[in-house]
């Protein structure tokens, strides 16, 4: 059986080897095979082996068919440091997995600037560091932002989405946001006003560590993976498109 190897991007950043195809992995990395424990579980495709960093040997011996034939679900090859050390090109398709197991696939395509902004943006940041953001950067600045070494604090590279917004005029009618901004109406505003008035705060934190609220119920226009000077969008499908062709997984995110 052939070796695939994923980034797993959330809960924990993680390099994995495994011999199940993405969809069968992403199922079991969220339900487990005691189907005892459900959560979202977020994931990348990695192309291959590459360089020296990662100790692929390992993985080839470990990652090998149990005893009666069932091939092995997963090896861990690193739990730190792991998103740095691997090149853009090397990473594949995202996948976005519910509690009870569905998986959504989300392919690369080239950046598009987002066109009608309201003058800032929410962006929840999932690897490796999980702060929810509110600023006035689009995504590629932001990216840059966040990974340029020019700045005193900076990381290598990022994964993030940016997140719907409320409509303060007509909050009852937003939409589907889930439960990302519970409790935090108050203090959302107040970080809009800092970073749209201030001009020395592009950025402004509205929830350092409780990522757990997040949902797929507010990702806006899709997922980005950025080392600073590359930024690769994973756009996120339509309602339409998740009604006509992924129906069971939009109604397992509680987005239909």
């Amino acid at each position: 059986m052939a070796i695939r190897y994923y980034l797993s991007v959330f809960p924990l950043e993680a390099l994995i080897a495994s011999q199940l195809e993405p969809e069968e992995f992403g199922s079991y990395m969220a339900i487990g095979s005691r189907k005892g424990h459900h959560e979202n579980f977020i994931f990348m495709e990695v192309k291959g082996e590459f360089g020296s960093y990662f100790d692929w040997e390992y993985a080839r011996h470990k990652c090998v068919p149990h005893g009666d034939g069932e091939p092995k679900h997963s090896v861990y090859l690193s739990i730190y440091r792991v998103l740095e050390h691997i090149p853009l090109e090397m990473l594949g398709s995202i996948f976005l997995v519910t509690r009870d197991g569905k998986p959504l696939e989300l392919v690369p395509a080239a950046y598009e600037s987002p066109a009608g902004s309201p003058g800032y943006y929410v962006y929840q940041e999932l690897c490796p560091i999980t702060p929810l953001v509110v600023s006035i950067l689009n995504p590629f600045d932001f990216a840059q932002y966040l990974c340029q070494y020019r700045h005193k604090i900076h990381i290598p590279k990022v994964i993030f989405t940016d997140l719907k917004i409320i409509d303060f005029n007509d909050i009852e009618h937003t939409g589907n946001l889930g439960v990302l901004y519970e409790n935090k109406i108050e203090h959302l505003k107040d970080c809009i006003d800092v970073v749209t008035h201030r001009k020395d705060k592009l950025n402004k934190t509205l929830d350092r560590s409780h990522i757990e609220s997040f949902s797929y119920q507010g990702i806006n226009r899709g997922v980005y993976l950025a080392d600073g000077e590359n930024l690769v969008m994973y756009p996120m499908k339509t309602l339409e498109e998740l009604k006509e062709k992924h129906y069971y997984w939009a109604q397992s995110a509680l987005i239909i």
